[in-house]
C-alpha cells in the first residue's frame, strides 16, 4: 500500500524589496512628489500618496478612508508635508502606524492659527476665488518662502496643476479641523520662518532655523539628516 506523503511547505524567501522599510508620503495641499525631489529616500521604498477628488460635502474622515486604499503595509511609516501631515494624522486614527513624521504641518486644531479657524467658523474662506488661490506672484512666493528661481518655478507649476475642487475642499477642512488626538509615535519638524503655519503656534520636536513652508526644497540637507535619524 502506498503511504500518503505529507507535503512540507517551502520556506518563504523575502526579496530585498520586502526587507526595505516602506514609507507612505503625503505631499502638501494639491502638490505631489515634486515637493520631495530633493529629499533622499535611498535605502527605503517610498510610495507617494495620490490625492483623489473629494466627493461633495465629504468629511475629512471619509476622505481618509478612501485614501487608505493606497496603503498596502501593516503598521506603515507615514511622512506628511503641510496638509499631507493633517491627512497622515487622520490615517493614524484609523490604522496602527509605526511612525508618523510631520513636516511644516499641524498635529491638532490648536496649531492651526486662530485667524484661519475664525475664517472657517464664519465661512470667509469660501469667498476666496479659485483663481486667486492658484495664482503665482510675489505674495505667494513670500508666503511659501520661495526665494530661488527653482523654488518659484516649482511652486508655480504646483499651483497651476492643483485641482480647484480639491483645493477649496482642503482649505475648508484645514480651517474647520477639530483634531485633538495624537499618535504616540509622532515626530514633528517645523521651520522657524514658516509664514503659512507660523512656528509660534506649534509645538515641534525638531526646528529648522529660518526654514519656511517649502523647506523640503530649500533646506533639504538639514531635513535629510533629521529624517535619517528618525527612520533608523
Amino acid at each position: 500500500m502506498q503511504q500518503n506523503q505529507t507535503s512540507v511547505p517551502k520556506p518563504v524567501t523575502k526579496t530585498k524589496n520586502d526587507l526595505t522599510k516602506k514609507l507612505y508620503i503625503f505631499s502638501g495641499l494639491g502638490a505631489d512628489e515634486r515637493a520631495f525631489q530633493r529629499l533622499d529616500f535611498s535605502g527605503f521604498s517610498p510610495t507617494f500618496i495620490k490625492w483623489i477628488v473629494p466627493q461633495e460635502k465629504e468629511t475629512i474622515e471619509h476622505y481618509t478612508t478612501r485614501i487608505l486604499e493606497q496603503i498596502k503595509t501593516t503598521k506603515p511609516t507615514l511622512i506628511g508635508l503641510s496638509f499631507g501631515g493633517i491627512i497622515a494624522i487622520e490615517v493614524s486614527k484609523q490604522i496602527d502606524t509605526e511612525k508618523v513624521i510631520l513636516i511644516a504641518s499641524a498635529k491638532e486644531n490648536t496649531e492651526i492659527p486662530f485667524y484661519y479657524r475664525f475664517a472657517g467658523h464664519l465661512g470667509f474662506h469660501n469667498l476666496l476665488p479659485t483663481r486667486l488661490l492658484k495664482s503665482s506672484n510675489f505674495m505667494t512666493n513670500w508666503f511659501f518662502g520661495a526665494k530661488s528661481t527653482f523654488d518659484k518655478q516649482i511652486l508655480r507649476q504646483i499651483l497651476m496643476d492643483t485641482d480647484p475642487v480639491f483645493l477649496k475642499w482642503a482649505i475648508d477642512k484645514v480651517a474647520r479641523w477639530k483634531n485633538q488626538k495624537l499618535p504616540k509615535n509622532l515626530f514633528h519638524i517645523h521651520g522657524t520662518s514658516d509664514k503659512i503655519l507660523p512656528f509660534r503656534y506649534v509645538n515641534c520636536n525638531g526646528a529648522i532655523k529660518n526654514g519656511g513652508h517649502l523647506m523640503t526644497l530649500n533646506r533639504a540637507d538639514e531635513l535629510n539628516n533629521i529624517l535619517r535619524q528618525q527612520l533608523q
